[in-house]
C-alpha cells in the first residue's frame, strides 16, 4: 500500500468553514476530506478521537533549541530564589558530574529573589570545586560564571560587559558562553536538540523557529539542527542572525537574516535599549544599543538583494525607534511596497508606544512576540515595574494593541528563557496584566499558529481546511471544567488574569504534514 489513508473521527474540530465538522480524511499528507462522521469515506485507518479536540497545530515562533534540550537535561535554575539556594544548586549537580565536565545551568532570576545579592566567581569556585562554571541569567543575555572560567577565557577582561565579579553582560558574556557551549560534544548537542523537539512536538508544536547567529549559537549546532528538522520531529525554520549576512544565511539553509541579530540587549540583564533610564541599575543607564540605522539600512538592502526575509532582536523603545528609523532609510531606497513583501521581523518588540506601532503597520513588520514575558515579569511588584516603573511596565509586550491596528503578531516562547508552553501563551495574551492589552482568545490562537506560518511566508497553513496540509493536535480537555480555555474558540471566556489556574488542554497527538510526530492514548 503506497498511499495509507487514515480517518480521525469523533471529535470536536476547530474548523470554521465546517464548523459541524466531526472528522478528517488524511491522505498523501493532506486533509482529503472534512465532515461528519457519519459521512466518512472509507479509509486506510480509522482513529477514533472519542469526543477529543482538534486544532491547527502551534507554531513556536522563537526558540533556542540547543540551549532548550540543555536547560532540560541540565541544571535548572528557575526555582532558586537566593544566593544560597544558587549555590547549593550548583554544588549539588557538580557533584555528580565525570572529569572535568563543566557546570551548564541556566535560569536564575534575581529580581524575584528577597535579596537580590549574587554570588561571586570565587564562591562559584568553591560550590563547583573548582569547576568551570557558567550559569545564564534568564534571558540568557548575561551570566554568572566562576573564577576558572574566567581564567580559561582571558580575553573577555578586555570585552565590554567585563566584571571581575563574574557576572558578564554584552561582549564579554559571549566570549564566556561559547567556550561554555564549546564544552559541549556534538553527540551531546545532537542528543539536547533531540530532546527539546520532541517534548515540542508533546505539547501540540508542529514547527518551530530557531533563533540563531553569532554570540547565540554557532554554524555547526545551527545546520546540524536544521539536518533533524522534520524526522518525527518538529519541521525548524532557522533564521540566522548577522549583519550583512544575508548570504550566509541562504548558505547555512536559514530561511531569514534575522532572528538573534541583536540591536539591543534584555531587559533582565538591563542591556536592552530604552529612552528613559532603569530604575534600580546604574544612573542614567540605558543600556546599549548594538547597530545604527545605517547597519539597518545597509542589513534590509543586503537582504532584499537577495531575496530573503531579514530582521532583529529590538527589546527597548530605543532599539525598536532606531531599527524603523533603519528601515524608513532602506525604503527610500527600494520603496514600502517591498519591504512589507518581504514580511521582516523584530523579535520581542517589548517596550513599545504609538509612535512605533505605526512604524510596524507601515513596513508589514511580523513582530515575534512572547506573550509569557507578561505572565512571569508583567504586573505589579515584579522585573519589569523593578526596571521600568509601574506605568511604563503596563505599556510592555502590547499585543492587544499591536493586533488591533493590524500589526501581523507570531508568538513563540523564547525557549529556554520562557518554557515551551503555547496553551499557556494564549491565556497570557489574552489575560494581560493590563486589560488594555489583552487580546481575544481567538486571535491570540491564531498568532500561535497560523501567524507563525505566515511569518515564513507559508500561507495556506495552520487551518483545517481541505486540501490544506494535515497539520493539527489532538487534545484532551480537563474532565469538569466548563469555563476558560478549555472553551476553546467558540467564544471567549471570562479569565480571572495571568494566574488563571484552569488546567490547560492536554496533547494526545501530533500531526505534521500527515505524519504523527506525538501519539499518547489515540488508538
Amino acid at each position: 500500500m503506497t498511499n495509507p489513508s487514515t480517518l480521525y473521527r469523533g471529535g470536536v474540530l476547530h474548523c470554521p468553514a465546517e464548523p459541524s465538522a466531526t472528522a478528517l480524511l488524511v491522505r498523501d499528507g493532506r486533509i482529503a476530506w472534512l465532515g461528519a462522521a457519519a459521512d466518512a469515506p472509507a479509509a486506510d485507518r480509522v482513529v477514533d478521537l472519542d469526543g477529543a479536540l482538534v486544532t491547527p497545530a502551534f507554531v513556536d515562533a522563537h526558540v533556542h533549541a540547543t540551549d532548550t534540550g540543555l536547560a532540560m537535561s541540565g541544571l535548572d535554575l528557575s526555582a532558586v530564589r537566593s544566593a544560597g539556594e544558587l549555590l547549593d544548586a550548583v554544588s549539588a549537580f557538580a557533584a555528580g558530574l565525570p572529569g572535568d565536565a563543566v557546570v551548564l545551568g541556566h535560569g536564575w532570576d534575581e529580581s524575584n529573589w528577597p535579596e537580590k545579592t549574587l554570588p561571586d566567581a570565587a564562591t562559584l569556585d568553591r560550590a563547583a570545586g573548582g569547576r568551570r562554571v557558567y550559569l545564564s541569567q534568564a534571558s540568557i543575555h548575561s551570566a554568572l560564571v566562576s573564577a576558572a572560567l574566567l581564567a580559561a577565557c582571558p580575553e573577555a577582561a578586555a570585552a565590554p560587559g567585563y566584571d571581575p565579579s563574574g557576572w558578564l553582560r554584552r561582549d564579554a558574556h559571549h566570549v564566556v558562553r561559547a567556550a561554555a557551549l564549546g564544552s559541549v560534544s556534538a553527540a551531546q548537542r545532537v542528543a539536547v536538540q533531540g530532546t527539546a523537539l520532541r517534548h515540542a512536538a508533546s505539547l501540540g508544536i508542529a514547527a518551530v523557529h530557531e533563533c540563531g547567529g553569532p554570540g547565540t549559537s554557532d554554524e555547526s549546532d545551527f545546520t546540524g539542527l536544521l539536518a533533524i528538522s522534520g524526522d518525527r520531529v518538529p519541521e525548524v525554520y532557522g533564521y540566522w542572525g548577522e549583519l550583512l549576512g544575508a548570504a550566509k544565511a541562504r548558505e547555512l539553509g536559514a530561511v531569514g537574516a534575522g532572528g538573534d541579530l541583536y540591536a539591543d540587549g534584555a531587559l533582565g540583564s538591563r542591556t536592552a535599549h530604552v529612552s528613559a533610564a532603569y530604575l534600580d541599575g546604574e544612573p542614567g543607564g540605558c543600556g546599549h544599543g548594538y547597530v545604527t540605522a545605517e547597519q539597518v539600512r545597509d542589513h534590509l538592502l543586503d537582504c532584499t538583494a537577495h531575496g530573503l526575509q531579514g530582521g532583529f532582536h529590538a527589546i527597548g523603545d530605543a532599539a525598536i525607534s532606531t531599527v524603523l528609523e533603519g528601515f524608513a532609510a532602506a525604503a527610500q531606497k527600494v520603496g514600502t511596497d517591498r519591504l512589507r513583501a518581504a514580511r521582516h521581523r523584530v523579535e520581542h518588540a517589548e517596550i513599545m508606544n504609538k509612535r512605533l506601532i505605526a512604524g510596524f503597520v507601515e513596513y508589514g513588520i511580523v513582530a515575534s512576540m512572547q506573550p509569557a514575558f507578561d505572565r512571569l515579569w508583567g504586573g505589579a511588584g515584579r522585573m519589569y515595574e523593578s526596571r521600568l516603573g509601574l506605568s511604563r511596565s503596563l505599556e510592555s509586550n502590547p499585543v492587544g494593541a499591536m493586533h488591533s491596528v493590524g500589526v501581523a503578531l507570531a508568538f513563540g516562547s523564547d525557549s529556554p528563557v520562557t518554557p515551551l508552553d503555547p496553551w499557556g501563551s494564549v491565556r497570557a495574551a489574552a489575560a494581560h496584566h493590563n486589560p488594555a492589552q489583552r487580546m481575544s482568545v481567538r486571535a491570540a490562537f491564531a498568532a500561535h499558529t497560523r501567524g507563525g506560518w505566515r511569518a515564513v511566508h507559508l500561507d495556506n497553513e495552520g487551518v483545517l481546511a481541505l486540501g490544506a496540509p494535515a497539520t493539527f493536535a489532538v487534545w484532551s480537555t480537563p474532565a469538569g471544567v466548563d469555563r476558560g480555555l478549555p472553551v476553546l474558540l467558540a467564544e471567549d471566556p471570562e479569565l480571572r488574569g495571568p494566574e488563571d489556574p484552569t488546567p490547560l488542554p492536554a496533547c494526545r497527538a501530533t500531526v505534521l504534514r500527515g505524519d504523527v510526530i506525538y501519539e499518547e492514548g489515540l488508538s
